[in-house]
């Protein structure tokens, strides 16, 4: 009796601790970036490409505003929205988006920290990005100046009426 129940006791460590967990390879950024381009083209859209990462709270703020109740509609409406996940620590690295340091760098986002957006056209083409006049990366806009030039970007990039930019403008400010 004590060998069967030693060896239930083996079965289910086994099972229990012996197996890894599995991780669904991630999609490469260029593949990312290939599909959003198609569906722009479809839906007459730009993209918008936002670097990120799990432990960026500045990230993370920007997503709540942009998928906020008066925001979402808006920007879906506008962008095919893709994220990049990029610079996670080492633990972490596995939340990376496979190919996407490369693609960072490719529009010099590299030493800008994060959140670091990109708009590009429907062909992949750079139209705007989250430097500012003085080369400063612009991240979660929360001061009047950020916000002001996000809404220039935006305008710049989207059929986004005043009265919507106006809508944008006011749930960066407020949070």
């Amino acid at each position: 009796m004590k060998n069967v129940l030693f060896s239930i006791i083996l079965i289910i460590s086994f099972f229990s601790f012996g197996q890894t967990e599995q991780k669904v390879p991630l999609i490469n950024a260029s593949e990312l970036l290939k599909n959003a381009c198609s569906e722009a083209k479809i839906e007459n859209k730009n993209i918008f490409l936002k670097y990120s990462a799990s432990w960026c709270g500045w990230c993370k703020k920007m997503d709540e505003q942009i998928k906020s109740e008066t925001c979402n509609s808006l920007f879906e409406s506008n962008y095919i929205f893709v994220t990049l996940v990029v610079n996670e620590s080492k633990s972490n690295k596995h939340l990376e988006t496979p190919g996407g340091q490369a693609i960072l760098e490719k529009y010099n986002g590299e030493r800008s920290g994060l959140p670091f957006f990109v708009i590009l056209n429907e062909d992949g083409n750079l139209l705007e990005d989250s430097f500012d006049s003085n080369g400063q990366n612009l991240g979660c806009p929360v001061s009047g100046d950020e916000v002001e030039y996000f809404i220039e970007i935006l305008k710049n990039t989207s059929s986004l009426s005043t009265k919507d930019l106006n809508k944008i403008s006011t749930v960066f400010l407020s949070k």
